[in-house]
């Protein structure tokens, strides 16, 4: 039986990859920190260890003790706007803990590392995103993401540690941490809705985005080590359809038959429009087409878990480093 160890195991896509793995029959070692997830969101037929993946030493025992087959590398703070005002604990957390994860992946012999980028990489480059663009990210967080896809090439090319890298994109669905205020704009409008308050966009909401419903995600992330092809390559992963965020905050609205307020900040700086292509994925995961949740149909299902969740309060985030240029709302008191 595979042995496989999920970082971000009790995060959102971390939480759907253990199950995943699981119905594949891996047994399966949950590891996350509970910055972002939630223990009770992890599958009780994994292992749950809690810890950071800055913490080089416990990740030496726990590689000892388990003699992981796998690495699925999904713990990360992916707060693109965010990441300006946090550098120092962005590559602490979603650099340097990488490095920590590689670096015993190579000594105990990983089969393959499963590691999940982002389309942040990319920038603002032509659209549709493609794996061959050349990326030029605009923010921490991508030139972090980035970098640990760079270092995973150079330890495949000195030590031959397998690796498959997915950027996905706006992903969202059950498990969604909807408290986070700086993160994922569906959990976060239905947070604000079932709250009674007014939907927080910036700028104009015209920014473009393809939202990517979880089960259309997950499923081939955990598979991807069963598929040789895949091995050593990049995929973007996720909806083909882009909407605005006005868009998205009707359809939002609309599914929790909620009418609410759309509260329009001065804008931030972000890339405007982000939408990716997925042939390669497609055509090597042997993805059907048409087999993609809609936007609608996917809100619909995370509004049923999110109202039976119910609202969860939205905390700011405690070490902001820089507070020149910061978007005052993400300092309000809710």
């Amino acid at each position: 039986m595979p042995k496989s160890l999920v970082t971000g195991g009790a995060g959102f896509i971390g939480a759907h990859t253990v199950n995943e793995l699981l119905a594949m029959g891996h047994e399966v070692v949950a590891f996350d920190d509970l910055s972002g997830g939630f223990e009770d969101y992890v599958n009780p037929d994994a292992v749950f260890v809690k810890g950071s993946i800055t913490d080089h030493a416990l990740l030496e025992k726990l590689f000892e003790e388990h003699k992981f087959d796998y690495v699925y590398h999904l713990a990360a703070y992916a707060a693109e706007g965010l990441s300006h005002f946090i550098r120092r604990f962005n590559y602490t957390n979603n650099l340097i803990g990488s490095v920590n994860l590689i670096n015993e992946s190579v000594k105990h012999k990983i089969k393959c590392f499963v590691f999940t980028s982002s389309i942040a990489v990319y920038g603002a480059g032509q659209l549709p995103m493609l794996e061959s663009t050349i990326p030029q990210p605009e923010d921490p967080y991508g030139v972090s993401k980035y970098a640990v896809e760079l270092d995973l090439k150079t330890a495949h090319e000195m030590f031959g540690l397998n690796y498959v890298i997915f950027r996905p994109h706006n992903v969202y669905g059950e498990y969604q941490n909807i408290g986070d205020r700086y993160r994922n704009v569906i959990g976060i409008f239905m947070n604000q809705l079932m709250q009674g308050k007014s939907l927080t966009v910036f700028g104009d909401g015209l920014q473009t985005r393809a939202f990517s419903y979880i089960s259309d995600v997950a499923p081939y992330i955990a598979n991807s080590v069963n598929i040789p092809a895949a091995y050593n390559e990049i995929f973007n992963i996720g909806a083909d359809q882009e909407y605005t965020v006005l868009e998205l905050a009707e359809t939002v609205m609309e599914v929790l038959n909620i009418k609410g307020e759309v509260r329009k900040l001065d804008a931030r700086n972000e890339v405007m429009h982000a939408y990716s292509d997925h042939s390669k994925a497609i055509k090597v995961f042997e993805i059907k087409e048409g087999t993609f949740t809609s936007l609608k149909d996917g809100v619909e299902k995370m509004a049923v878990w999110a109202v039976k969740a119910g609202a969860r309060e939205s905390n700011t985030f405690s070490n902001i480093e820089i507070l020149e240029k910061l978007p005052p709302v993400w300092l309000e008191k809710k």
